[in-house]
């Protein structure tokens, strides 16, 4: 169990190296260039590895959730980070960051959430891998259409990038489980938390080298991301809320839509806008906020089923399931 709580308990790392990172930048300065690139190769690849053919399987056999989410995913975040950017008139860079943070896919980080929250977990494993899939060409895409306004965008470029860091790692997850399942199994366990460690050390190494920026802009900046991540929670909730879904789908789509790949959103910003070191930063906050607000919106969720008499001892569930597919708590459609 020491490993699944520490994946759990990802909110708290994450504030705590942010913290660190500011009065002791170099801590994490040497996490820089293609060092960040391998962390996030390392999450895709965990999400490779955790990939079942019942995954999608179940995606046919109930397909609307799924489409639900996805499409919320990639409507709602891109447009809504851009109204933000513009109704704060955020300086171009930071505008261009907080853009591709709303551009970017659901992460893995909204699977651990989804399990706090009682949520349906296979759920948000799906949509989750079915929006980084998707994300290769749509990410590149919507920067591109978003953020064109404020600096030119080279979206092929963005697109070789998603290429190489989301697309080629989850490939060699789904070939290595094919070719050598028992290595496969082993390796497994080990991913959900190295997934948090390298998200935690990304956004420390962020906020630490832009320290003085963050200190400049940083009320500006926390109120642009509590706004697209707090405005993603909420109509995540509220969409599939009125196409009369249950409510494990309500909370799983509110926590995937809310709940971006901000690790994504730094590497692309690193590689793809290198000329402004500030782009990257609206992608380390982000990555804190959500991280904190969808932590707190799951506990909420979780105490009111607890006071419904459905909370259960979820010791097992959590091995199980803790960055793999798991079943949802929520049998009632009608609740």
């Amino acid at each position: 169990m020491p490993l699944e709580r520490f994946t759990v308990l990802f909110p708290v790392w994450t504030l705590l190296a942010v913290l660190l990172a500011l009065p002791f930048p170099g801590l994490f300065s040497w996490l820089q260039g293609g060092w960040i690139v391998a962390a996030l190769a390392l999450i895709m690849l965990g999400m490779g590895l955790d990939l079942e053919p019942a995954d999608f399987r179940r995606v046919l056999l109930r397909p609307l959730p799924a489409l639900i989410g996805v499409a919320a995913q990639f409507l709602v975040m891109p447009l809504l980070a851009a109204l933000v950017a513009w109704w704060l008139q955020l300086q171009p860079p930071l505008a261009v960051g907080l853009i591709l943070v709303g551009c970017c896919p659901g992460g893995t980080a909204s699977n651990v959430v989804a399990l706090i929250a009682r949520a349906d977990v296979a759920l948000s494993v799906v949509m989750t891998t079915v929006s980084t899939l998707l994300a290769v060409l749509l990410t590149p895409l919507l920067t591109s259409g978003l953020a064109g306004r404020y600096v030119p965008v080279d979206g092929w470029r963005l697109l070789l990038d998603v290429l190489q860091v989301v697309l080629l790692p989850v490939v060699l997850g789904v070939l290595l489980k094919r070719i050598s399942p028992p290595l496969a199994r082993r390796i497994a366990p080990a991913m959900p938390p190295l997934a948090v460690l390298a998200i935690v050390l990304i956004v420390a190494s962020i906020v630490g080298s832009q320290r003085d920026a963050l200190v400049e802009q940083g009320r500006l900046l926390l109120l642009a991301t509590l706004l697209l991540h707090a405005g993603g929670f909420l109509l995540g909730w509220l969409i599939p809320a009125l196409l009369r879904q249950p409510q494990a789908v309500r909370r799983t789509v509110s926590l995937e839509v809310g709940m971006q790949n901000s690790g994504l959103a730094v590497v692309l910003a690193r590689s793809g806008f290198a000329i402004s070191p500030l782009t990257a930063l609206p992608g380390a906050i982000s990555a804190v906020v959500h991280a904190v607000l969808g932590s707190v919106l799951a506990v909420i969720w979780r105490k009111t089923l607890c006071r419904a008499g459905r909370c259960a001892d979820d010791a097992q569930s959590i091995t199980r399931n803790c960055g793999n597919v798991g079943q949802s708590p929520d049998k009632n459609p009608h609740n």
